[in-house]
């Protein structure tokens, strides 16, 4: 890679980067610090389901008026503020542990707050990332960000637990000044958005990225593509069942096995933030998502642990260039002026089929077992892929990752 079409000489993106590595790294700690804080006041596994659904529910509910948000106002702004809110939030939570004043319900609401801010962070912070790099750079970009992701995942929770050692109350400082310190990046960070048309918010406005993606078979194809195959292919929420039932190992098995998908989805996204993607992006991503549901498929039928981890280091890696792929089509297929309202549908399918994919799974392996559960879920993913070739065939005969118009035409903005 050239010096002059490095991410490095856009110090902007350097500056979001950053942000979003202690970001990421200050929520995945404060996620372990929560889970055994909530646990060891309560000792009811339900109460850790409670942590996740304060969390989804306003990423659900409020994801379209966050969107809008993200059309109206200073995306940067929005961005900053959800990283304050979160910042002091958790800044709370330091307080009342280090004071004994905590309880769950606190915890709880406290979370509830974070998951606010989230859910108007997330679109806002997704349609920034266009404006930091030229568009030829921005599947790099994405790739980068990916990385810095899934480094938080695979680290964030060892250091979180590490310093738990020390009392959640530590864990909860370093959570609050990584987040703080990410809002004051951004904050400095040079950004220059394009005034926004002022919109009242009625429903034709705020469903406008509905009506946007439904119009452009491109963007509604890798979309309902990647709600379908995290759908079908969730065998990861199914990983402590193969761990004792199938592989015989023990907790430590069951951490390698988590790890390996994420350690996968790290190094290809290393290797795709240097790379550029020029030419048949379309059956690139095809071939993909075939080879997840290809890697979920031996995952299934592995009795071996190291072979069990091979396809889970691949599924993490075929998922990522997938993702990286769908990520920057969307936003490149997607005027400035309607990201925000695009990503937040995003968030919604994301969201929704993550979910639902280990509600799924979950389910179908109480019916069938678990390996034939997740068979059945690499086998739907290739089916899926075949039938999404047909149902969109301009999507398998893209080119490029920008500049094809859409034969069918851009929808009129509302």
């Amino acid at each position: 890679m050239s010096g002059k079409d490095s991410l490095r000489r856009h110090p902007a993106f350097v500056a979001f980067w950053i942000a979003e590595v202690a970001s990421s790294f200050g929520f995945q700690m404060l996620s372990v610090a929560v889970g055994w804080q909530v646990y060891a006041i309560t000792g009811r596994a339900f109460d850790l389901g409670l942590i996740g659904l304060v969390q989804f529910v306003p990423s659900l509910l409020l994801a379209l008026p966050a969107g809008h948000a993200a059309d109206q106002l200073d995306r940067r702004r929005i961005f900053v503020s959800g990283q304050l809110v979160q910042g002091l939030a958790v800044a709370t939570l330091t307080g009342l542990t280090l004071l004994h004043g905590i309880h769950e319900v606190g915890i709880l609401v406290l979370v509830g707050v974070i998951g606010v801010a989230r859910a108007f962070e997330f679109p806002a912070m997704q349609s920034i990332l266009p404006a930091l790099v030229p568009p030829a750079l921005l599947p790099r970009a994405m790739a980068a960000k990916a990385g810095a992701d899934q480094t938080a995942t695979i680290v964030g929770p060892a250091l979180g637990g590490f310093l738990y050692l020390a009392g959640a109350g530590v864990v909860y400082a370093v959570s609050a000044a990584l987040l703080l310190l990410a809002a004051l990046l951004l904050a400095r960070a040079r950004y220059v958005q394009a005034p926004a048309k002022r919109e009242a918010a009625t429903l034709k406005v705020v469903f406008a990225g509905v009506d946007f993606v439904r119009k452009r078979p491109d963007v509604l194809g890798v979309i309902s593509l990647d709600l379908f195959a995290v759908l079908l292919g969730g065998a990861t929420a199914l990983l402590p069942v193969f761990a004792k039932d199938i592989l015989h190992t023990g907790p430590w098995g069951l951490g390698l096995l988590r790890a390996a998908p994420a350690a996968g989805a790290l190094l290809m996204s290393l290797w795709l933030a240097r790379r550029t993607l020029e030419r048949h992006v379309g059956l690139i991503m095809y071939a993909a998502v075939a080879g997840f549901g290809a890697a979920t498929i031996v995952f299934a039928l592995s009795t071996t642990l190291w072979l069990s981890l091979g396809a889970l280091f691949a599924l993490g890696a075929f998922d990522m260039v997938s993702m990286v792929i769908r990520g920057a089509l969307v936003q490149l297929d997607t005027p400035d002026a309607m990201r925000g309202r695009v990503s937040a549908v995003n968030a919604v399918f994301i969201d929704t089929s993550s979910q639902l994919g280990e509600f799924e799974s979950g389910v179908l392996a109480a019916w069938l077992g678990a390996m034939q559960a997740t068979l059945v879920g690499g086998i739907g993913t290739l089916v899926v892929v075949g039938l999404w070739m047909l149902l969109f065939p301009t999507l398998r005969r893209r080119q490029r990752l920008q500049g094809e118009p859409d034969p069918r035409g851009a929808p009129t903005l509302p």
